[in-house]
């Protein structure tokens, strides 16, 4: 039987651990956060405009999976844009602009793909930057844009994603499985924004297909 000495230490350590999110099942990263209620039509797809949309994406209800793929040569999402192809969902009618606010999901990159953003937080639509976060998948490796390391090795396996926007202090943060991966990082502000996810092609290390599963997709709110 241990001691009580033994005892307070793992206790210590336990607490230690979900201090600074190093544990998934230790730690809730939705406490005092507000869920709120998405329905089936908020999920707005946006996709090649000359394919149908059954051609590029894909929502199992019995599993809750949604698949998204997009290849390199793909058209835009319509005929005036100049963005890159794309399959993803924006997360309609919870556009946002202040308290803090929290996406959630599981996802799953196949092996193969590469240059591509899996989520990301859009700004207005016409704002400058047009996003505040993005991350994309390199390679096998989850970066910060372009640049930072966020979670390596990701092909072939389901990894929750929780993504932390704290609008009036403009931060974004960032964790995998529970652990942060980036710590309440200083971002441009903007009038408004909302969530996307799924495949939206970049601008090297490009993979002629591209491909991305979500499952457990859920946003959550708090006030200041």
């Amino acid at each position: 039987m241990a001691s009580s000495a033994e005892r307070t230490a793992l206790i210590v350590v336990a607490v230690l651990l979900c201090a600074v999110g190093a544990a998934a099942d230790g730690c809730n990263l939705t406490a005092g956060f507000a869920k709120v209620e998405l329905h089936e039509g908020d999920f707005l797809v946006q996709s090649p405009y000359d394919v149908p949309v059954d051609q590029r994406y894909r929502y199992d209800a019995g599993t809750g999976v949604r698949t998204f793929w997009v290849y390199a040569a793909d058209k835009a999402f319509n005929a005036v844009t100049p963005t890159n192809p794309r399959t993803e969902v924006r997360l309609a009618g919870h556009d946002y602009s202040s308290g803090v606010w929290q996406f959630e999901g599981d996802v799953y990159v196949p092996a193969g793909t590469s240059g591509t953003s899996v989520v990301q937080i859009h700004n207005e639509n016409g704002g400058t930057p047009a996003t505040t976060m993005m991350l994309h998948v390199y390679n096998g490796t989850m970066r910060w844009y372009s640049g930072r390391e966020v979670e390596a090795c990701v092909h072939g396996r389901w990894i929750r994603v929780n993504v932390v926007h704290d609008v009036d202090a403009s931060t974004v943060a960032v964790y995998v499985d529970g652990a942060s991966r980036v710590a309440a990082v200083a971002v441009a502000p903007s009038a408004s924004h909302y969530f996307k996810f799924g495949v939206y092609m970049q601008h090297h290390d490009v993979s002629a297909l591209m491909v991305a599963r979500w499952r457990n997709v859920s946003v959550y709110t708090k006030p200041y």
